[in-house]
């Protein structure tokens, strides 16, 4: 071998070494369950002390122990729309939650005209029995007579902001190509819920300044990536479950271009997968997945080869999904649990492992362990 080979070489050989170990290990991992009993949970968000705090689709909050002892629903959840997909939905601790004792949610808000997914802001009180302060800071318009494609996934940015992923409610479709609206939309806002700074369509006639990209589906799945830049994936018509990286005023296309079909079979409009001026996913599925939650693992809990990746649950096949990346390319696609019945969401513990909802009416709340 030319001895200027040796350094690719090694390199390739320690890439394989350690594509091998994660596929070795992601093989060993084992789901635990910490809690069972909730009914149709959507989001978990963690409290100090190994307690979580978890979402359920009819409409309440609680708090698990560390030992999956489940507590009372707390007071101070406003109305929902509890019925189809909506409800009580996302649910995420401020950054300074420790500090400040802030949360925020998002659910199906009832109201003139339909319902709609709005954001609220709340304190967690000090016994933990109750919300105070509840203030909804933010409502998809308009509000449209459906009980499907809410969205409803947040994600705060490091310099404070809030990302939300709006549905585009089903039957409203094509007005995710329409700017004067927030149907399949992802906004990006304040704290207290107003357009944030530098957003892209910020004084443009005719388009509302919370948008930060459109032309989505329905997301419910969002995570920052080790730069801080927004992932998310969305649900495909049948097929066409798609992940992007939401850039400021770009178009994500839906429905005009989609890798699905409609229900049943058949085109979607004109059934093209490229348009000018309409991005295209970096990663998609057919047939789909039904993704749900989404997790950066940013800890070696399963070792070094693992670290990095992002891992997608799937409402459909009830498994976890690893998706291995370079940069923002996936590169590799791998089912690391089957079986685990409908994956509502995936989160990384401040232990640096894995947790998961499943959504039933006796769903759970599970820890992957490492081999």
């Amino acid at each position: 071998m030319n001895r200027s080979c040796l350094p690719s070489f090694r390199l390739l050989a320690a890439g394989c070494l350690l594509a091998a170990c994660a596929a070795a290990g992601a093989q060993n991992l084992r789901a635990v369950p910490v809690a069972q009993g909730l009914e149709h949970p959507w989001a978990l968000a963690f409290l100090p002390q190994g307690r979580f705090l978890v979402s359920e689709r009819p409409g309440r909050l609680r708090v698990v122990q560390p030992d999956g002892k489940i507590g009372p629903p707390l007071a101070g959840v406003p109305e929902v729309a509890a019925g189809g997909q909506g409800g009580l939905l996302d649910v995420v601790l401020d950054a300074g939650f420790a500090r400040n004792r802030q949360l925020f949610f998002c659910f199906s808000e009832p109201g003139p005209g339909g319902n709609s997914t709005a954001l609220a802001r709340a304190r967690l009180a000090a016994d933990e029995s109750r919300l105070e302060e509840v203030r909804v800071i933010f409502r998809q318009l308009p509000k449209v007579a459906s009980s499907l494609h809410f969205g409803c996934r947040i994600a705060e940015t490091g310099d404070g902001l809030l990302f939300l992923t709006l549905g585009e409610r089903f039957s409203r479709k094509e007005q995710a190509q329409k700017l004067d609206n927030h149907l399949g939309k992802v906004v990006r806002v304040t704290k207290d819920g107003l357009p944030a700074p530098g957003n892209p369509f910020i004084g443009r006639d005719g388009a509302l300044p919370e948008i930060w990209s459109y032309g989505h589906r329905n997301s419910q799945g969002a995570a920052l990536g080790p730069d801080g830049r927004l992932w998310m994936h969305e649900h495909g018509p049948q097929g066409g479950d798609e992940i992007n990286l939401p850039q400021p005023g770009r178009n994500y296309g839906w429905p005009v271009i989609t890798y699905g079909e409609n229900y049943g079979g058949g085109k979607i409009g004109a059934g093209i997968t490229q348009a000018p001026g309409m991005e295209q996913p970096l990663h998609y599925w057919v047939p789909s997945i039904a993704p749900s939650g989404m997790a950066f693992l940013t800890s070696e809990r399963y070792g070094a080869a693992m670290k990095g990746s992002l891992f997608v649950g799937s409402l459909k096949f009830g498994r976890l999904v690893r998706l291995e990346l370079d940069g923002t390319r996936i590169v590799r696609e791998q089912k690391v649990l089957e079986g685990l019945g409908r994956v509502r969401d995936v989160r990384q513990g401040p232990d640096g492992l894995l947790y998961l909802l499943t959504d039933s009416a006796r769903g759970g709340l599970l820890r992957v362990m490492p081999p």
